[in-house]
This record gives structure tokens, C-alpha cells and sequence, in this order.
């Protein structure tokens, strides 16, 4: 498995817009860390960075012995192999079905023609299989995605992730537009996959009591600043109103 290193990482949109400050953390293998903040706090911008969906304006980012933030085009394309993106949008293919969508987590490993001709092997069928059991939705396997429900999406696209065998998930707002219950047994899901694989999970969220339930570190940003890195019990009430600028109430 694969430390996470961030040195001095900042990044200025072209319209002015300052998305990271200065932005210098260290993440071991394994850990479950929650990047928490309101919207615009530099939360997605963050985990784009980390794989270059992203460029960063300045500092430099390592996975493991190797330097994302200048690797050549061959170079990312290996790393990114090894880095599990969940989106909030889930870019999903909704006309397809649900093990055509997570066989696509297999791309970036499979050959220009194979990929071109949907071409998957039976060990790969299988795989996909099993990570959509392990979700909890292979009945679902044969169904079209535009048919699933919101919950059911993000699983299939935590299950395409897996394809990838990652050290590292990616996980930006997977339980933004979800209700309380579904979203606790997504971020459970992702919790076992942290516990049981070793996996890494960054997973950003702009609710506290989630980051509370599944954390074990939780970073806080504010207006592309880092204004906190520590253990969940930290976000005590004083604490987040300075996060959400929120004022007391009387």
C-alpha cells in the first residue's frame, strides 16, 4: 500500500478564483480520512488534484516513491490505475447495464482494442460480479443503470472503482443528494472496504455528524485553507461554527 503526500498545494483558477492555500499533509496507507467543509471550501478541487483531473498551480504532490504532480502522461496513467475515483455525479453510463458500467473500472488496465470492442475476460466478468455481491446490488447486474436508484449508483460506482484494485479511493460527495439511511450504508460500505482491504479512503463530506460516524481523521478546509487535522471528537460545537461561520445562537 501507498502513502499520500501533499507539499505546499495550491490552486488558482483562471477566472481568479483561489480554490488551495498552501495545502501540506501526509496520509498513511490504510487510513479512513474525512476531508469535511462547506461548498466552495476546496473540498472536490482537492481530490482532483490528487490524481491531476486537476493541475495544481504550485507545490507537489508523491504517491508512494513517485511524483504525481510531474509525471509524464505514461507515468499518471500508471498511478491512476492505483487510485479509485467516486464521483458525486457518478458518471455513469445510464443506458448500459450496471456490470457493463463497473467492467469499465478495468479500462485503464485492458488494451486500446479490447477496450474499444468491450472485450472482458471471465476472470474480469467474475470480479465485477463480486464486488457487486460484496455491494449488495448483483441482482441488479443486468439491469440498466437509468433504472437504479440513487443509493444503488453509488454502490455500482464504488464496485467499478474496486476494478481497479486501488490503494487509495477517492471519494467526493458520494452521499450529497442521498437520504440519512442510504447514505449511512454507503459510507458503511466504504468502511468495511477501508477495514477489510486496507484500502485508503479520503472521502469528502460537508456534514458533520457523518464525518463524526465513520472518520478517524477528519481535515477541515475553510476557504482553500487546512483549519484542521485531527480526530473527530476535535469538531466540538465552537469548532465547526468556525467553519460554517456559523453564529451562536442566543
Amino acid at each position: 500500500m501507498t502513502e499520500l503526500r501533499l507539499e505546499n498545494v495550491s490552486k488558482t483558477y483562471g477566472n481568479g478564483t483561489v480554490a488551495l492555500r498552501d495545502i501540506s499533509l501526509v496520509i498513511e496507507s490504510g487510513e479512513f480520512v474525512v476531508v469535511l467543509g462547506k461548498s466552495g471550501s476546496g473540498k472536490s478541487t482537492l481530490l482532483r488534484c490528487i490524481n491531476r483531473l486537476v493541475e495544481p498551480s504550485t507545490g507537489r504532490i508523491f504517491f508512494g516513491d513517485r511524483e504525481i504532480t510531474t509525471a509524464s502522461t505514461r507515468t499518471l496513467r500508471a498511478i491512476r490505475r492505483k487510485i479509485g475515483m467516486i464521483f458525486q455525479e457518478g458518471f455513469l453510463v445510464p443506458r448500459t447495464t450496471v456490470l457493463t458500467n463497473v467492467l469499465t473500472g478495468r479500462l485503464g488496465a485492458t488494451s486500446i482494442w479490447a477496450s474499444l470492442l468491450n472485450l472482458f475476460s471471465a476472470d474480469e466478468v467474475q470480479a465485477a460480479l463480486r464486488n457487486l455481491d460484496r455491494l449488495g446490488i448483483a441482482d441488479k447486474a443486468w439491469d440498466k443503470v437509468e433504472s437504479l436508484s440513487g443509493g444503488q449508483k453509488q454502490r455500482v460506482g464504488i464496485a467499478r472503482a474496486m476494478m481497479q484494485k486501488p490503494d487509495i479511493l477517492l471519494a467526493d460527495e458520494p452521499v450529497s443528494s442521498l437520504d440519512p439511511a442510504t447514505s449511512h450504508s454507503i459510507l458503511t460500505a466504504l468502511s468495511e472496504i477501508n477495514r477489510r482491504d486496507g484500502v485508503t479512503v479520503l472521502c469528502n463530506l460537508h456534514i458533520p455528524e457523518l464525518a463524526r460516524q465513520v472518520g478517524r481523521r477528519v481535515l477541515a478546509l475553510k476557504a482553500g485553507r487546512l483549519v484542521y487535522d485531527g480526530p473527530p471528537d476535535g469538531l466540538d460545537s465552537a469548532t465547526l461554527q468556525e467553519f460554517y461561520d456559523l453564529k451562536e445562537t442566543p
